[in-house]
């Protein structure tokens, strides 16, 4: 069993636990379902490794189209490898389409920067997006988390420190996400294609792990999510057994 499999709904269920102990657990079990939502070390690697390819081979021989051509073999490969070992594909395959735009931009406009351009936008689209829902009050990482923590959208209604929980991480996903932009898009116009690449590169893992260490810090000191899937087979339990009792009355046995 996985700390993600562990009841969080109710501290109390662990028998002889201590205010600390509950507090540790709780700090695991957000450790492992951000490592879950995130992809963890192996997404953060396929993330910089197409990018990184092409500005290396890009400095070497300014050729467009070899770089292109390997950042997006390369991204094919990183799938390919998770298809064989059977492990989740969603973060290789989001890279593998976010490096396929980027060839595509690149080689439909001639300049390698464009290479870079969809992720651009995609961040800038992301920041906003984070702090809009925030604005909203259906912040957009308790949409991504509350799955993995097995709560669904209860944070919304029942569980409001998560929900300010939630709601402060979104900021600072958001504002971190705009930080990177507004560091990359004057770039974009005024710096050389080498520069350019390798300061975004180095721009990839940095505010990524800041905006996650974050999360964990305002999730770490928010009340333990509601097991909301824990509550529906609660149900479905309470809802046989009354049936069970109710079929026993109405036919006693002889």
């Amino acid at each position: 069993m996985t700390s993600l499999d562990k009841p969080t709904a109710d501290r109390s269920t662990t028998a002889g636990s201590t205010p600390d102990q509950d507090a540790q657990a709780d700090k695991a079990v957000t450790e492992a379902a951000l490592f879950e939502a995130f992809g963890g070390v192996r997404g953060m690697i396929e993330t910089v490794v197409p990018g990184l390819l092409f500005v290396t081979i890009f400095t070497i021989n300014k050729n467009l189209q070899v770089s292109a051509i390997a950042a997006l073999a390369v991204s094919l490969v990183l799938v390919a490898v998770r298809l064989i070992r059977r492990d989740t594909v969603k973060h290789a395959f989001s890279g593998v389409f976010g490096v396929a735009f980027g060839v595509v931009f690149a080689m439909m406009t001639g300049n390698a920067k464009d290479f870079y351009l969809p992720g651009m936008l995609y961040t800038l689209g992301l920041a906003l997006a984070y702090i809009i829902t925030a604005l909203a009050g259906v912040p957009l990482i308790g949409l991504i988390l509350g799955p993995v923590f097995k709560e669904n959208l209860s944070w919304r209604t029942r569980n409001p420190g998560r929900k300010k929980a939630y709601t402060k991480a979104s900021w600072a996903w958001g504002l971190i996400l705009l930080g990177k932009c507004a560091i990359l898009f004057p770039m974009y116009w005024w710096a050389d294609t080498t520069k350019f690449g390798w300061v975004l590169v180095a721009l990839k893992i940095p505010p990524f792990l800041l905006s996650v260490y974050l999360t964990w810090v305002f999730l770490a000191k928010a009340p333990p999510p509601i097991d909301v899937f824990a509550e529906m087979e609660a149900e479905e339990r309470a809802e046989k057994e009354r049936k069970a009792a109710a079929a026993t009355q109405h036919h006693p046995e002889a």
